[in-house]
């Protein structure tokens, strides 16, 4: 396959019938939830997650929260089986965690797995017309900007940063994408199999662009399905100069290291 970026508009189950197979179809799905101290906003999002489709589940990855965010988790667990805790040992970075969630889904077999925010930013609603749109992409992402700027309450510094960064991203990789940083996002399993995980090198901000251009490099679909991004109404952003500086530098390695055969 040669690589390919596609774009979409989010599909509509009723007025779609390959969203509606989709929907309809067997298969399940793991939506990966990494948190730091989310005491306040973890239960409600398991709830609006698992209410979504019976056959979805959710692990939780825990950093060590202080404020009691794991202890949470665990009680969900011990109350609904479709709620699973992942416990590390420290603040070990976004990349990781979610290299963990990937291996976790990889083994026990689950055919979507998605990647969430934990404090309300990411609405659980686009869920299904992501997992829809794994009928023609094999990595779905959850745009803020496909059809127009559709970010609530983000000053107008945050909003800037994040437009350009990806216009940069864009230059840079070569990867097509409106919203390659977007941290709401579906991988068909297919796609994951074939990324080496140890090789992906990216702990924050520019862990999202390094995933969708490796998809991308392997030949595999990336596709955008649009959404409407809130701001977190609780805890404080984990946005960081150190996370700014590492995408600036780590994509145009990215793209070194695609051209010279060493990605």
């Amino acid at each position: 396959m040669s690589p390919q970026t596609s774009f979409t508009a989010s599909p509509d189950p009723e007025d779609d019938p390959v969203a509606a197979g989709v929907s309809a179809g067997s298969g399940r799905g793991l939506v990966i939830l990494p948190t730091y101290n989310e005491v306040d906003s973890i239960a409600g999002i398991v709830e609006s997650v698992l209410g979504r489709d019976g056959r979805l589940s959710v692990l939780v990855v825990d950093d060590a929260s202080p404020d009691g965010t794991g202890a949470l988790a665990d009680s969900l667990a011990a109350a609904e089986p479709r709620v699973n805790v992942l416990h590390r040992e420290g603040k070990l970075g976004l990349g990781t965690a979610y290299i963990a969630g990937f291996r976790w889904a990889l083994e026990r077999d689950f055919e979507w797995i998605l990647e969430m925010d934990a404090d309300g930013s990411h609405d659980a609603r686009y869920i299904p017309d992501m997992i829809a749109a794994t009928a023609r992409f094999d990595v779905v992402v959850g745009s803020r900007y496909t059809a127009g700027v559709n970010v609530i309450n983000w000053p107008m510094s945050r909003l800037l940063l994040s437009y350009y960064a990806n216009k940069y991203a864009r230059i840079a990789t070569g990867l097509r994408l409106a919203d390659s940083t977007s941290g709401f996002k579906c991988f068909a399993r297919r796609a994951l199999e074939a990324i080496d995980l140890d090789r992906v090198g990216s702990t924050g901000y520019t862990f999202q662009i390094e995933m969708n251009f490796r998809a991308w490099k392997q030949g595999f679909r990336v596709g955008e399905v649009p959404i409407v991004f809130t701001d977190r109404r609780l805890g404080r952003s984990k946005m960081s100069g150190a996370i700014v500086r590492e995408a600036v530098w780590r994509v145009w390695a990215l793209r070194l290291r695609s051209l010279i055969g060493r990605l």
